[in-house]
């Protein structure tokens, strides 16, 4: 049987050997003082270990911060120093043994950082609480309870685009094969892409091309920094949920036909994240329309994620062309196994690790 979750997809120079890929999610379980600061641990190397011997095709490492005032809280990971590469590669090692492509999400939580960990609450850290000023497009903040941010000038923005392009670079000596750019869930680059957060009057503003100006700035960093044979992608979020105040799917799949001429190679769909007041109707695979508009509209591959937990509604997602893969996450967290059992179901050739071989089913 020939199943579509385990057909080889290759971007570029890489080849992933299959269509179900760990999403991003933060574990805000790094430390956040000292040299340690930022630097996987056992925790990560165990987390991202057991789902590689789980046999996804792509992990993509949680939201990792550009520079420190571009975390989300003080307990994420960074990639803005040579301890912290060290430490991804304990883990991009592993992914390796286990046949996985190892991928990191970079970001910048703009005006959305200094919280205390999701672990704790989550609450706004002011500097007295160890936190910091976060940053913005503008001085708008995300909600009452949170500061409003020191929005970034000209000179900054450029910073910011040099940032993301110092960390690709660290990504790609941490032992990294594939590269995503945070530009959803309302942190710093959804945040200049949407008017709802940002009221800029400057290059950086206003219209759509002004207002995508950043995001297409970074796409051409990022590429011209790791070079032609790296995959990288963006996640962007398709909608505010709140239209037409908000960032709309039509610009999304417009802005994904931009990102595709800009040396982008697949969008990962996702919504929301940038307002507070939003009304998200979730359900099963409810994103994955917006993944399907992208890949069909903009000419962009895509990926999906939201809500998928069943193996037939994965393997149909794929196969009718609502995306290019999957993207797997609390499901993931449930049940690290997912994709060897989703390869039993569907009738996969999907080994086990060799140490687990004696477990592996056989016909009678």
């Amino acid at each position: 049987m020939t199943s579509n979750l385990f057909t080889p997809i290759t971007l570029r120079g890489t080849t992933v050997p299959n269509r179900i890929w760990m999403a991003p999610m933060c574990q805000y379980s790094a430390a956040n003082e000292g040299p340690d600061t930022g630097v996987p641990n056992d925790w990560h190397l165990q987390h991202y270990g057991s789902r590689a011997a789980g046999g996804p095709g792509l992990i993509l490492v949680e939201a990792t911060a550009i520079v420190p005032e571009g975390r989300i809280s003080p307990y994420d990971l960074g990639i803005w120093n040579d301890a912290q590469v060290e430490g991804h590669r304990r883990l991009t090692a592993f992914m390796r043994t286990q046949g996985v492509v190892p991928g990191i999400q970079i970001a910048h939580a703009g005006r959305k950082a200094s919280t205390d960990s999701e672990l704790h609450g989550g609450r706004p850290l002011g500097p007295d609480q160890g936190g910091w000023e976060p940053v913005g497009p503008s001085a708008i903040a995300f909600d009452g309870d949170h500061a409003v941010p020191h929005e970034l000038s000209a000179e900054e923005i450029r910073g910011v685009v040099t940032a993301f392009a110092e960390a690709a670079q660290r990504s790609l000596d941490a032992g990294y094969e594939v590269i995503e750019v945070h530009a959803a869930h309302g942190y710093l680059v959804h945040e200049f892409l949407s008017p709802a957060s940002n009221r800029r009057e400057d290059e950086y503003g206003g219209d759509f091309e002004g207002r995508t100006r950043l995001a297409l700035e970074i796409a051409d960093a990022v590429r011209a920094t790791v070079g032609e044979e790296v995959p990288v992608l963006f996640r962007l979020s398709a909608t505010d949920w709140i239209e037409p105040e908000g960032w709309t799917a039509d610009q999304t799949v417009r802005l994904a036909a931009l990102l595709r001429d800009h040396g982008i190679d697949l969008v990962d769909a996702t919504t929301g994240g940038n307002l507070p007041n939003a009304r998200i109707v979730a359900g099963p695979g409810y994103q994955v329309p917006f993944a399907e508009r992208i890949r069909r509209e903009a000419g962009m591959p895509s990926a999906a994620v939201g809500i998928i937990t069943e193996v037939q509604q994965a393997e149909k997602i794929i196969a009718d062309g609502g995306a290019d893969a999957v993207l797997l996450g609390r499901e993931l967290l449930r049940n690290p196994y997912w994709p060897r059992q989703a390869a039993l179901e569907l009738g996969a050739e999907h080994p086990l690790p060799l140490q687990y071989r004696r477990a592996e089913r056989r016909p009678a």
